[in-house]
């Protein structure tokens, strides 16, 4: 089945905030933020503003009627800044006109006195002077102070990852209104509707229930619009309230890009030791997360590092340490691996180091660690169900790995300016929010007089194809063609307390509730059957819009049989809840079962470099994937596609740059470049592990979105091995991205 958005994106008819054709009378909002990265606020002057032709009103914090408070996990995060500034991009106040143009060009004029203060844009000299987000937070495993004299061989260095921008199609936006009885309607590209739901209700002081959110679709989201799309639908349900007027925010990109959070850059310190015969013994990590000026997802981020350190390795003796670290930059937040990355890249790089030490390709060490059936993970989950050897297995048996490695030290020896490097990239990702109460979902299913099928549940399309998944999902339990059901769009009044799409987790959560709703729908409709067709209900089956008797077509069709349950008072209605079981983990002791299940993969990558330029392409990137059984193949291969491209954008070319005052100089796509069609490896292939996916995964189809993404790091250290073809001697400082420029550096270094 295809993507059922295919034709409508292609065409230009799919909608989005910025297309909803708008009410008379809106208003459009710009926000005026801070220039400075840290100070104290002397003193504002708005006049400039108000006086501008077409400025209806400007908002600061003192027309909030209800709580200054967006933050969610920690409530640190003013929605306007008050006293005192914490980062450059910051919102001051809300401009709000009757055109847009007008209403940015109002913003301009508004004038701020800032007291400057001391500002702080690295994570370890925030380390350094304790300014945490939250307080560090440890997993252990095994006794890692004894383990170290057990070693043969030790390792320690130094790490680094870049942040990443996000880069969705659409910015961040919204569009609010009053409706009947002063509650208010958001049209908000959100992927967290509720998150929407209840900050406003906060910041207006109202019931939850005076809010409506709804979410037709994102043009992208990749965990950029799981929190920070909360504020600017505050600022627009703000200004609504008050001016009950229709009020839209649309940032443009360069805004966006200054305003928000970005994956979060990493610093991190390691020690890893090693038998004789190349186990690895003992691992130590800790990690120095740039949370910038506010918390926003950071603390659970930070976990998911903590739970994929050690990636796909079995380690007997672990300690890893994670530091939040508050800085002078926008708050960052979730992006695609949710943290996952940035804990993988460490366990390589060391891997990484061990290797060049000992004169062995990374392969040597990786293969012999892999996780078995029964190994446990540092923080206590026994591993089922492992998947990795059987993917390096037939990575080999498909991609001859061993032959290209021959063929790449071959290449090299004949061409002294045209280097080439092959690197493996093996992952393991947990499955799962680890917030353990937002492994829930719902589904409200309608069947209506016609057979037509009406499905609402809480996920948000956002170009994943997670509509298309539920649909199947639908089409599948009731027995009835995918052209029977709409797929609505996800509204906080049909279903509510939803959590956020993300985490993988969307196609799994809303996929088992829309399940569970069907299979009523479905059980109800077949004791209809067997009184009107007076036969055991046990024999009774739907089966492409028929009803069968032990298999065979009655002269009973779906659409007449609903048509009489309707008669019979038979209620076609249906709300579905599903949440995960067997997971949990304990915070206090680091130790639970955080995950449903492990997805695994394995990514041969081949890179070329050109030692005179120092520049770069990937020949190829071959790829064995653990979908379980996909239950959508296209949709499935086009999110490891994409994943991995996102992946190796951040490991490569994409760099985040500020300037010494915390000003964003990366700040359009002329000066933050992110991966093209020049750029992505000339051959990329992914074959199916052929493997029975596990049962709490939807129709045991795991989860695609963001375990892909992890194979992007592969690209780093090919791009490494090719250096070092050319430059023996070269030591490589593990800090990523390795842009074209210092590749050029590294190669003559």
């Amino acid at each position: 089945m295809k993507h059922i958005d295919a034709i409508s994106h292609v065409t230009g008819q799919s909608v989005f905030v910025d297309d909803i054709p708008v009410r008379t009378g809106t208003l459009y909002g710009s926000v005026f933020r801070s220039p400075a990265a840290h100070g104290r606020i002397r003193s504002m002057d708005l006049s400039g503003a108000l006086a501008t032709d077409g400025v209806v009103r400007v908002l600061t914090a003192s027309d909030i009627p209800g709580v200054n408070q967006v933050g969610g996990i920690v409530a640190d995060e003013p929605l306007f800044a008050v006293d005192r500034v914490t980062y450059q991009g910051q919102p001051v106040a809300l401009v709000v006109a009757a055109d847009e143009r007008v209403a940015r060009k109002a913003a301009k004029k508004i004038r701020v006195d800032i007291e400057p203060l001391k500002a702080v844009f690295d994570a370890r000299e925030a380390f350094k002077n304790e300014l945490f987000l939250v307080p560090p937070s440890t997993i252990r495993s095994g006794n890692i102070g004894a383990a170290w004299d057990t070693c043969r061989y030790i390792f320690e260095g130094q790490t680094g990852t870049g942040a990443q921008e996000h880069v969705y199609i659409e910015t961040q936006g919204t569009y609010a209104f009053v409706s009947e009885g002063d509650n208010i309607r958001i049209q908000s590209s959100t992927q967290g509707p509720t998150h929407v739901q209840e900050t406003v209700a906060r910041v207006l002081g109202l019931a939850m229930h005076r809010i409506e959110v709804e979410v037709t679709r994102l043009g992208g989201g990749f965990g950029g619009k799981e929190d920070q799309a909360t504020a600017y639908a505050c600022m627009a349900a703000l200004a609504s309230y008050i001016l009950k007027l229709p009020v839209k925010v649309i940032l443009q990109r360069t805004e966006d890009m200054e305003m928000t959070g970005k994956r979060h850059p990493y610093g991190a310190d390691y020690k890893i030791g090693l038998s004789g015969d190349l186990k690895i013994i003992a691992y130590q990590a800790a990690f120095y997360q740039n949370g910038g000026a506010a918390a926003d997802l950071s603390p659970a981020i930070l976990a998911r590092s903590l739970f994929h350190a050690t990636n796909c390795y079995h380690i007997p003796n672990t300690e890893v340490t994670a530091c939040s670290c508050r800085t002078n930059l926008p708050p960052n937040t979730a992006f695609r691996g949710f943290g996952g990355p940035q804990g993988m890249f460490v366990i390589e790089a060391a891997i990484a180091h061990a290797a060049r030490e000992l004169k062995v390709h990374a392969r040597a060490i990786q293969e012999k660690n892999f996780l078995s059936e029964g190994d446990q993970f540092p923080y206590g989950q026994v591993a089922k169900q492992v998947n990795i050897t059987k993917c390096s297995k037939l990575a080999d048996q498909t991609f001859d790995i061993d032959g290209t490695m021959q063929e790449v030290a071959s290449f090299n020896r004949k061409h002294p300016l045209q280097k080439k490097g092959v690197a493996l990239m093996p992952i393991c990702f947990g499955i799962s929010f680890t917030n353990r109460s937002m492994n829930q979902a719902r589904a409200l299913v309608h069947i209506y007089l016609d057979g037509s099928v009406g499905i609402s549940t809480g996920a948000v399309e956002m170009g994943q194809g997670v509509n298309t998944k539920i649909m199947q999902v639908a089409a599948r339990t009731l027995s009835v063609p995918v052209s029977r059901i709409k797929i609505e769009t996800t509204n906080t009044t049909r279903v509510s307390n939803t959590s956020p799409t993300a985490a993988s987790s969307g196609a799994d959560l809303n996929g088992k509730a829309t399940e569970i709703a069907c299979n009523r729908l479905a059980n109800r409709l077949r004791k209809t059957a067997a009184t009107m067709l007076d036969e055991d209900v046990k024999k009774i089956s739907l089966d492409n819009e028929w009803v069968t008797i032990d298999g065979v077509r009655s002269t009973l069709s779906y659409a007449d049989l609903v048509k009489k349950a309707c008669n019979e008072r038979v209620c076609l209605s249906e709300q579905g809840h599903y949440a995960t079981p067997v997971i949990g983990f304990d915070k206090s002791t680091g130790k639970g079962h955080p995950f449903a299940y492990h997805v695994y993969g394995i990514a041969l990558f081949v890179a070329h470099v050109d030692c005179l330029r120092g520049t770069y392409r990937f020949d190829k990137v071959l790829i064995v994937h653990d979908f379980g059984n996909s239950m959508n193949t296209s949709i499935d291969l086009g999110q490891v596609e994409g994943a991995l491209i996102q992946g190796m954008g951040w490991m490569t070319m994409e760099e985040v740059v500020f300037d010494r005052d915390g000003k964003l100089l990366s700040n359009n796509l002329s000066s933050y470049k992110v991966p093209d069609i020049h750029s992505v490896p000339r051959k990329v292939t992914c074959i199916p592990l052929p493997v029975k996916g596990p049962k709490h995964a939807i129709l045991r189809s795991k989860a695609v979105g963001e375990p892909p993404l992890m194979y992007g790091i592969g690209a780093y250290f090919a791009l490494q091995e090719a250096i070092r073809a050319f430059n023996p001697g070269h030591v490589p400082d593990l800090i990523a991205p390795m842009t074209h420029e210092k590749m050029l550096m590294s190669l003559y270094g």
